[in-house]
């Protein structure tokens, strides 16, 4: 059975960073496109960041120059950093694997950023 787990989440304060981490396991890691989602109280789940398996990576306009995703195929680990947070990009985290019909999804983890 595929598992994403995710980690790294916590509470930060507005500007501050946080990394996040999704280690996968039972799938041909280096295949899959990478993704994380977000999705905050009362909102839809979004794509914040992806990173194909060939590396190429795409961002949600609200988060270009402050997260950058990054992946680790010898770890089977993809990675979000996330710099100058603020009180918005709080929520619940999700790590996505996909590949054609493959579409797996972690438990997720809460980012809270607040003073």
């Amino acid at each position: 059975q595929v598992q994403l787990v995710e980690s790294g989440g916590g509470l930060v304060q507005p500007g501050g960073s946080l990394r996040l981490s999704c280690a996968a396991s039972r799938i041909i890691f280096s295949i899959y496109t990478m993704n994380w989602y977000r999705q905050a109280p009362g909102q839809q789940r979004e794509l914040v960041a992806g990173i194909t398996s060939g590396g190429r990576t795409n961002y949600a306009d609200s988060v270009k120059g402050r997260f950058a995703i990054s992946r680790d195929n010898a770890k089977n680990t993809v990675y979000l950093q996330m710099n100058s947070l603020k009180p918005e990009d709080a929520a619940v985290y999700y790590c996505n694997a996909q590949r054609a019909r493959n579409d797996y999804w972690g438990q997720g983890t809460q980012v809270t950023v607040s003073s």
